[in-house]
């Protein structure tokens, strides 16, 4: 049986509370939350930590989804159950309801956190795709106040992220702007796996139906695919089109950098990465008009 190595456990009640625990015990301590990709990592022995900090009491505090005008407010410990289950988060940004609906199982979905996977920062993780594409902002607390960060600046490679020792990922926020939707497209080996490849887009068009802008974000293709901007140059100012998509998806082919694992081969996860950008973008322009596909 694997088991991780010996630590030290704390329940905290407050951010506060978990910021000066943190900030004494450096970087021996780990908040843990649902701890579906932690605790397998402990007990791989992938992590060791003296110390972990159990953060669930703060669900009460960093767990709400709040519509402001021209903002979404998402606390840290909101539930990806929650984060299915909100009609106001669908409506504004579908892209979420069709990525939660394919992450994990019921029982992960009842514990896993919206901090929690973005904190992780696996490449293969679908919600740092989504919120890069949806251009989210991370606010992040430490004992010296608040900072917000851009996703791109959060997430600074493979299981790195922004986050200092003492530092805690409270919020994340999402802009709302008019004539704009997205989507959420996943591949993956069977019901509730990690993706093979997966992809999501959001696109605004202005009054005349042209694309205003455009985002696109991949996972599981390599590190740094979560937004490509290459893709928003190529579609700004044209009008929807399946030629423009096709387009669209050679970009995001040539930017991901796959290998090939028991998931697929390289060549077949590149041809993925194109076809799901093609339908994403599809979609997304679909569902600003009114229309679904």
């Amino acid at each position: 049986m694997q088991v991780p190595a010996p630590f030290e456990y704390q329940r905290v009640h407050s951010v506060g509370e978990a910021i000066a625990l943190l900030d004494r015990l450096g970087d021996t301590a780990r908040l843990v939350a649902g701890g579906h990709s932690l605790l397998p990592m402990m007990k791989l022995r992938l992590a060791n930590f003296e110390y972990l900090i159990d953060i669930n009491e703060l669900h009460g505090e960093l767990g709400y989804i709040r519509v402001e005008p021209g903002l979404i407010r998402i606390g840290a410990m909101t539930r990806h159950r929650e984060l299915l289950e909100s009609d106001e988060l669908a409506a504004a940004f579908p892209v979420f309801h069709d990525a939660e609906r394919v992450i994990a199982d019921p029982v992960v979905r009842n514990r896993g956190t919206l901090g929690g996977s973005l904190c992780q920062a696996d490449p293969s993780e679908d919600l740092s795709a989504v919120c890069t594409t949806l251009d989210a902002s991370c606010v992040i607390q430490g004992p010296d106040g608040e900072r917000v960060v851009s996703m791109e600046d959060f997430h600074q490679g493979p299981y790195e992220t922004a986050v200092g020792d003492a530092e805690i990922l409270t919020e994340v926020r999402f802009p709302v702007r008019s004539r704009g939707s997205s989507a959420y497209e996943k591949v993956e080996r069977r019901s509730g796996d990690w993706a093979v490849v997966s992809a999501g887009a959001a696109v605004w068009l202005d009054e005349d139906g042209l694309i205003a802008d455009a985002r696109v974000g991949l996972a599981a293709v390599g590190p740094n695919t979560a937004g490509i901007p290459g893709i928003a140059q190529a579609l700004r100012g044209q009008r929807p089109a399946q030629e423009l998509y096709t387009r669209a998806g050679d970009i995001a082919a040539e930017a991901c950098s796959p290998v090939t694992d028991r998931r697929g081969s390289a060549e077949y996860k590149r041809h993925l990465a194109k076809e799901l950008t093609v339908r994403v973008l599809r979609r997304a322009v679909a569902r600003v008009n009114g229309q679904e596909v």
